[in-house]
C-alpha cells in the first residue's frame, strides 16, 4: 500500500515538475498544470488516508440521476420530421418531431363535409317543418268549418270524417318534420364530434416537449415508422436532479426529509454541491452492485434521496450531466456544524 501510494505521489510530482519544459516544447494538452497537479495530488492523498468524517456526518457513494421523461407517439405512422437532435435544450410544448397526417388531413376533410350536409339536412327540415304548419293550419281550419256545417246540418258525415282524416294526416305530417330536425341535429352534433377527433390526431401528430429539458437520446430518425407508444426522445429534467444514498438503519432512522446534505463530485472534488433530503425509504435493501459501502453488502440498507436544489441546477444547467459519481453526505444530528471540509463552495 505505501509502495503505490510512494509510486503515486512521485509520479504526480514529476509531471508537475516536468510540466514548464513539455508545455514550452508544444506538448502543452494531456499534461498536468502544477496548480492543478498540486491540487489532485492532496486529493489523491486525502481518498488514501480515508480522513475521518465527524460521527454526526453519514456518508455514502452514489451518481447524478436525473429525472428521464420517455417523449412516445401516440399513433402509428411515418416520421416526416425530426426537429431536434441529441443535447439540444427544448422548452416546454416546442415542436420535437411530426408524423407523416396526410391520411388523417383527407379523413378530416371527409368529417368536415359531413358536417355541412348535415346543416344542409337540418335547413331542409326546418324548411319542411314551416310547410307542414301551414298545411297544418289549413287543415285545422277546413275541419272546423266543416264541423259547424255539420252541427247545422249542410254536410254529412262522410264530408265531416275526411276533414278529421286530413287534420289528423298534417298532425303527423308535422311530427315527421320534428323527427327529420331531431336527426339532422344529431348528424351535425355526430359530425362535429368526428372532427374532434381528427383534429385531436392530428395534434397528437406534431410531438412536443412535455416540459423543457435536454435531449438526452435521439431514438428514431425522420422516415423510419413508428409503432404507437413508441419512444422518440428521452428528454432530461434538469429541475429534478438527485443523488441516492444507502445508509445503515442506525444512521437513515436519524435522517429526515428536509434535512440539509453536501455533495462531492468525483470529477470536480474542489467544490462542495448542496443538497436537501426529498425521500427516505422505508423499506430495508440490499446494497446495489452498482454502489460500493464500506460495510458489507449482505448488510440491509435503507435508500435516501438527495436532489440539488432547482435554483442552483438553473445556475450551472450547462454543466448538469447524470451519471456522474460521487459522494453524498447527510448529518445525523441536525444541530451539530458542517465540518470546513464540507462547506458549500461552488464555481463563481
Amino acid at each position: 500500500m505505501e509502495m503505490r501510494l510512494g509510486a503515486m505521489v512521485c509520479a504526480l510530482v514529476g509531471l508537475a515538475a516536468l510540466d514548464p519544459l513539455l508545455g514550452a516544447a508544444g506538448m502543452a494538452p494531456g499534461i498536468v498544470r502544477p496548480a492543478a497537479a498540486e491540487f489532485k495530488l492532496k486529493a489523491l492523498l486525502d481518498r488514501w488516508r480515508g480522513e475521518k468524517l465527524p460521527d454526526t456526518i453519514a456518508s455514502s457513494n452514489g451518481r447524478i440521476e436525473g429525472q428521464e421523461i420517455e417523449v412516445s407517439a401516440k399513433y402509428t405512422g411515418r416520421l416526416a420530421e425530426m426537429m431536434v437532435e441529441e443535447g439540444d435544450m427544448v422548452e416546454a410544448g416546442e415542436v420535437i418531431a411530426r408524423l407523416d397526417d396526410r391520411e388523417s388531413r383527407a379523413q378530416l376533410l371527409g368529417a368536415q363535409a359531413d358536417e355541412l350536409r348535415a346543416e344542409s339536412a337540418l335547413a331542409e327540415a326546418e324548411a319542411l317543418i314551416a310547410q307542414r304548419d301551414s298545411e297544418l293550419e289549413v287543415a285545422e281550419a277546413s275541419y272546423n268549418r266543416i264541423v259547424e256545417l255539420f252541427h247545422s246540418g249542410h254536410v254529412s258525415a262522410q264530408t265531416r270524417d275526411e276533414r278529421r282524416g286530413a287534420l289528423r294526416t298534417a298532425e303527423a305530417a308535422r311530427r315527421a318534420a320534428d323527427a327529420q330536425k331531431a336527426q339532422a341535429v344529431s348528424s351535425i352534433e355526430a359530425a362535429k364530434a368526428e372532427v374532434s377527433r381528427l383534429q385531436a390526431i392530428l395534434d397528437d401528430m406534431v410531438i412536443t416537449a412535455p416540459r423543457r429539458g435536454r435531449v438526452q437520446y435521439k431514438l428514431a430518425r425522420a422516415g423510419e415508422v413508428v409503432a404507437a407508444g413508441a419512444r422518440i426522445v428521452t428528454l432530461l429534467d434538469l429541475t429534478d436532479v438527485s443523488m441516492s444514498l444507502y445508509l445503515p438503519a442506525d444512521q437513515a432512522g436519524k435522517v429526515a426529509i428536509g434535512d440539509e446534505a453536501r455533495i462531492i463530485l468525483d470529477p470536480v472534488p474542489q467544490y462542495v454541491v448542496p443538497a436537501r433530503v426529498t425521500f427516505v425509504s422505508a423499506d430495508a435493501q440490499f446494497t446495489p452492485k452498482a454502489v460500493e459501502t464500506k460495510d458489507e453488502r449482505e448488510k440491509l440498507v435503507f435508500r435516501v434521496k438527495i436532489q440539488i436544489p432547482r435554483a442552483l441546477l438553473q445556475r450551472f444547467e450547462r454543466q448538469v450531466k447524470v451519471g456522474v459519481r460521487g459522494i453524498g453526505y447527510v448529518r445525523t444530528d441536525p444541530s451539530a456544524p458542517w465540518p470546513p471540509a464540507l462547506t458549500v463552495n461552488l464555481p463563481q
